[in-house]
């Protein structure tokens, strides 16, 4: 017989699955932990899995739980469309003007392409890009200085609304010819080189850090914290320094012509969700549920794009 479940349950498990945290997808959904936690039992009997898992302090979705997740977001998220019962608006007469909170990693991979998707529907749309600063993201979107996020902080206000669009993984980046590329890359080799750390508020230590030193007993040495991802990429094959950066930036690098070469690092790092957030207010509001459309069409469609890249990398060996 098959398994039966109705779109609510299928939102309490996107929700679960993207918050990774029964607490914080309770306050999201607005109902109680005992509640949620109740509908997590139920996910858990419907699909026969435990959806998610402790591990260590936190808890973390299971492979399944994260294989179907994409499957899941789109369901909920067309299911939604259907019950918008609203006018179609006339998007070539409009002239919308949306400031975007994002950093320069989303700005260098996205930013020209969202703006063209955007002016195709809506020639008079202008987008602003905010920088990051120090003014908390829940307040920015509460006091609507800014029209949405694009980022990865888990600093959200409670009542504000998210939707996870890739995930990156870090990888490392040196000068072509660096001696760590012929002697092999181990975590005794990264700790023997300085490294660069990249923090708009200049913290210096991080998951690298924390693996190194867990489960090796090292300590690298990050000797240079700059505020942007692109900020030393040209500079890196002057040293013998180490940048880790995201692999979203490292695929659009021509890396060959300016002489650079990517490595994966020798244990596992958790990806970084990036995700998109706004403030209830705005869930409503066709214009900005179209911002927030194009930025998913985007940003999804890139990352299918880098997957296809890595899959034909690794066939051919190049």
């Amino acid at each position: 017989m098959a398994r039966q479940y109705d779109l609510d349950l299928l939102r309490y498990l996107h929700v679960l699955v993207e918050e990774q945290s029964v607490s914080a997808a309770a306050r999201r959904m607005n109902v109680s932990e005992p509640t949620m936690s109740r509908q997590l039992g139920k996910l858990r009997e419907t699909f026969g899995d435990p959806i998610l898992v402790q591990s260590g302090r936190r808890m973390v979705a299971t492979s399944y739980a994260a294989r179907i997740r994409e499957r899941v977001q789109r369901l909920v998220h067309d299911a939604d469309r259907l019950h918008e019962d609203r006018e179609t608006i006339d998007f070539a007469n409009l002239a919308p003007r949306f400031t975007i909170r994002a950093n320069d990693l989303f700005v260098g991979a996205f930013a020209a392409e969202l703006t063209n998707l955007l002016r195709a529907d809506c020639p008079n749309c202008d987008l602003r890009f905010a920088p990051e600063n120090d003014e908390h993201v829940g307040d920015a979107l509460r006091g609507e200085t800014i029209d949405l996020y694009i980022g990865a902080t888990d600093e959200m206000r409670p009542e504000i609304r998210r939707q996870t669009l890739f995930a990156m993984s870090i990888r490392g980046l040196v000068r072509r010819g660096h001696p760590i590329l012929s002697e092999g890359v181990t975590p005794e080799s990264l700790v023997r080189y300085d490294h660069i750390g990249i923090s708009r508020r200049g913290v210096r230590n991080g998951p690298i850090d924390t693996i190194l030193e867990e489960q090796y007993g090292l300590r690298r040495r990050v000797v240079l914290v700059v505020p942007t991802y692109y900020a030393m990429i040209e500079s890196i094959r002057e040293t013998d320094m180490i940048l880790p950066l995201p692999d979203i930036v490292i695929d659009r690098l021509p890396v060959k012509l300016i002489r650079l070469v990517p490595f994966d690092f020798p244990f596992a790092l958790r990806p970084v969700e990036a995700f998109q957030a706004w403030h209830p207010r705005r869930d409503a509001d066709p214009v900005h549920r179209w911002l927030r459309d194009a930025v998913f069409r985007v940003t999804r469609s890139k990352a299918r794009s880098t997957a296809r890249r890595k899959a034909w990398a690794r066939s051919t060996g190049d």
